[in-house]
């Protein structure tokens, strides 16, 4: 039977594409091509989820925002306080858990980010 082997790519609505790819590249470091997009190579040991909420979950931020970008980062405490120093909106809350540690932001469109420094071994 054939079956779904992984995440093909994460694709979100703009209102200004070009701008938007900017913001991903300066200020989460995400290597944006000119064209707004970046192919991720991971290694055997890194995986990617993809997961269901209810329809009126409030783990997303705004109720009209369909999709929420989960980002490995290396190091959550400093981009936090990074992303605090050049003005993104930053959610005061982290969270902890056998996981590792989570943290979220708002992009220029109101886009909530999930950033997720993974446990030691994940």
């Amino acid at each position: 039977m054939a079956r779904v082997t992984g995440i093909g790519g994460v694709f979100l609505r703009a209102r200004d594409p070009s701008r938007l790819a900017v913001w991903y590249r300066d200020r989460l470091g995400v290597p944006m091509s000119t064209h707004g997009a970046v192919t991720f190579h991971w290694a055997e040991t890194e995986t990617t989820t993809l997961a269901l909420f209810a329809h009126d979950t409030e783990y997303f931020g705004e109720p009209g925002q369909r999709t929420m970008l989960n980002l490995r980062v290396d190091d959550l405490a400093t981009l936090l306080e990074q992303l605090r120093a050049q003005g993104v909106e930053v959610l005061p809350q982290t969270e902890d858990s056998e996981f590792g540690r989570f943290g979220w932001c708002v992009d220029p469109e109101g886009n909530r980010i999930e950033l997720w420094q993974p446990a030691p071994g994940m």
